[in-house]
């Protein structure tokens, strides 16, 4: 069965037959079929329909691709791995759905240079394995790595768990090859740690959400492999706690804190109830804990015992009341899993009304405390589900139906539980969307809570380089 779109113009038609010739039969597709896994969202958000699916092995396809959809006035829509949480990647109009995956070369490793040029299909874990064989690290971790694209962690600047050492995804960039909405190609691949001549613009593609330009390839940093590596699972005297353990160990082990991951009670309990493998990391029930890990570059460089003089210094003050340390490379899989299974778990509990937040670190606690009462004041029986990367203020904020709650009751209340969030993280000076986008999920919160000024720079950046308004309209804007 084929896609039929009613409003594709006699014009368009013709490009669209153009663009066939140009990737071949292999590159294109309007087999409902194979287009249908593109077009919706992994939540069920989402469900979009296209014009025709394009998947281009080149980046002189895609510019040729985009030439044509620009002088027949026909709206582009880049999609990497289809994992994101915000519906970026979903086409919401008639429009060229241009899909990255068969552009997936490594182009080159440069262990001495410590950088790794990659093509936008390439699947995060493949970068990371890449980097692995030349013996370095490529530090950009997250739960979707088996199958999310680095093109789509760079034009969402995805996050992950090791922000706090390494920094987002567009502190991990260089250089960028860009295809901009005329069909031009930007060839942006530096390799340069200096460059102080204009503009950073690359800064403008990481995060864009193909709003811009599309990124078809990126010269990305490398990192020493850790060869120390030390992992703890602490339970906490309370949310405070989590300050002041991370400050201790951050102190303690010279600033080589790779994760520190917070964990209320409520996700690790459904974590041990629904995934298989996962049990309780410590003898008794706590309410808060953390999953802390250090590494240092090369073997016995002191992490051990960094590790040890942060716990027992935090038992010491209160600040940790219970522990485990991983005695192999098992054991910190096993803590690790726990961390992937407090995500997958929500499933299992019915509805679950989900926020991606940060604010200022100092004021996780706050937040997590205000937003509970707020919640369950709004919702009697509302369970709120907090973990996340408390190291760098990111806190994955669900709200899980009450027990035995209509699904569909309880998630007809999205929109008011979203601003009530919404509302205590912005008046503690933090973000309504800290690693998953804007895309369609966020654009009434943009209107409401970015600040006008900053909205009409957005607006006119995008009007200067896509003034046709092609590049995935309806997104961020």
């Amino acid at each position: 069965m084929a896609i039929t779109i009613d409003n594709v113009t006699s014009r368009q038609a013709v490009a669209l037959d153009r663009i066939k010739r140009i990737v071949g039969e292999k590159g294109w597709s309007t087999d409902s079929e194979t287009v249908a896994p593109y077009l919706a969202d992994q939540r069920g958000l989402y469900q979009g329909d296209c014009a025709m699916l394009v998947r281009p092995n080149s980046t002189s396809d895609v510019a040729e691709v985009v030439k044509i959809c620009a002088e027949a006035d026909i709206a582009i829509v880049p999609q990497g791995g289809n994992t994101g949480l915000v519906g970026a990647g979903i086409p919401n109009s008639t429009a060229v759905l241009i899909s990255l995956g068969r552009m997936n070369k490594i182009r080159d490793v440069d262990p001495l240079d410590y950088t790794i040029t990659v093509e936008a299909g390439c699947i995060l874990a493949d970068v990371q394995k890449a980097a692995e064989n030349a013996d370095r690290l490529f530090p950009l971790s997250l739960g979707a790595e088996g199958s999310c694209q680095i093109g789509g962690n760079l034009s969402t600047n995805a996050g992950g768990v090791n922000v706090l050492r390494y920094g987002n995804a567009r502190e991990l960039v260089l250089g960028l090859e860009v295809v901009l909405p005329d069909g031009r190609v930007w060839n942006g691949l530096k390799r340069l740690r200096k460059d102080n001549t204009g503009y950073d613009l690359k800064q403008l593609y990481i995060g864009g959400e193909g709003t811009l330009g599309i990124i078809t390839a990126a010269v990305c940093k490398l990192f020493p492999n850790p060869k120390d590596v030390q992992t703890a699972f602490v339970a906490l005297r309370d949310l405070d706690a989590a300050l002041e353990v991370l400050a201790r160990a951050r102190s303690t082990s010279g600033d080589r804190v790779t994760s520190f991951e917070l964990i209320c009670r409520q996700p690790l309990a459904s974590a041990i109830q629904f995934i298989e493998g996962v049990r309780d990391p410590l003898d008794e029930v706590y309410a808060e804990y953390a999953l802390i890990e250090f590494s240092g570059a090369r073997a016995h460089s002191g992490m051990q015992e960094a590790m040890e003089n942060m716990l027992s210094d935090g038992f010491e003050t209160g600040e940790i009341i219970d522990a485990a340390v991983a005695q192999s490379e098992a054991q910190r899989a096993a803590f690790w899993h726990i961390r992937e299974a407090v995500v997958e778990a929500q499933a299992f509990e019915g509805g679950s009304i989900k926020h991606d937040v940060s604010v200022p670190v100092s004021r996780v606690p706050e937040f997590i405390r205000t937003a509970d009462i707020a919640i369950t004041k709004l919702i009697p029986g509302a369970r709120p589900v907090a973990f996340g990367h408390c190291g760098d203020g990111n806190i994955h904020y669900n709200i899980a139906q009450p027990v035995g709650a209509d699904k569909q009751g309880f998630l007809d209340q999205w929109d008011r539980v979203t601003k009530t969030v919404y509302d205590i993280v912005v008046g503690l000076g933090g973000s309504f969307s800290a690693e998953h986008g804007v895309g369609q999920l966020k654009l009434p919160e943009m209107a409401r809570y970015k600040d006008a000024l900053e909205l009409d720079m957005m607006r006119r950046l995008k009007d200067a380089l896509d003034p046709a308004g092609i590049m995935n309209p309806g997104k961020m804007l």
